[in-house]
């Protein structure tokens, strides 16, 4: 089922509010630019076979006006030669076409009057298609942006993740070593205090000894 029903419905749309009620809004957008470009092949085809008609009509217009200007020639000519008769047919044949100049004007002057509607409506449903394209435009590029800004901030979280996992090895890396480095100092000093009661017990012993020398 379409959107619209007439040509009417077309530039009498409330497009927002259409738009705000539907379900999938981008769906409905472009049914609408659907229908009114089909309509406007409607019209255009219409005002075509309008300005035919029209074109049609006011060439047997400009036929009709010469064939009248020969007859009036003719009535001339015979009125010169002095044959009121054949003047008479000839101005009798000249008044028939006049006759018929009167509805083919009115003719003229209605399809000239449909066409200017024809041209307004298709205007007017150009202007309406214009502005549900540049909408149906301004919601695509908004949901570029959304997924473009997904995308970045996906990256962004992503890398952040990344940047953190890595500084957290780092400092897992600096905890070891600093944990290795304080055995290493813990041990080097046990070693050292070894090494100076070493000496120390070394030191003793030679005081005893000097001692038991002295005795």
């Amino acid at each position: 089922m379409g959107v619209f029903s007439r040509f009417l419905d077309i530039v009498n749309a409330n497009i927002n509010a259409l738009l705000d009620k539907a379900e999938d809004p981008e769906k409905m957008i472009r049914l609408m630019i659907q229908e009114m470009e089909d309509t406007l092949i409607e019209l255009k085809s219409s005002a075509a076979a309008k300005m035919a008609t029209l074109a049609k009509s006011k060439r047997e217009y400009n036929e009709f006006e010469e064939e009248m200007k020969r007859w009036q020639a003719r009535a001339e000519l015979a009125i010169s030669k002095g044959r009121e008769d054949l003047a008479r047919e000839a101005l009798l044949a000249k008044r028939q076409i006049s006759e018929r100049l009167e509805p083919l004007l009115a003719q003229i002057a209605s399809s000239e009057e449909l066409i200017s509607v024809a041209k307004s409506e298709i205007d007017q449903i150009e202007q309406k298609l214009a502005s549900v394209k540049q909408k149906y435009q301004t919601m695509v590029d908004r949901a570029n942006r959304a997924k473009e800004e997904e995308v970045v901030n996906t990256t962004m979280r992503r890398s952040t993740d990344d940047r953190f996992a890595e500084m957290q090895d780092q400092i897992d890396r600096m905890q070891a070593s600093n944990e290795l480095n304080r055995k290493n100092a813990s041990l080097d000093e046990q070693f050292r205090k070894l090494e100076e009661m070493e000496e120390l017990e070394a030191e003793l012993d030679e005081l005893r000894k000097l001692a038991g020398g002295k005795k």
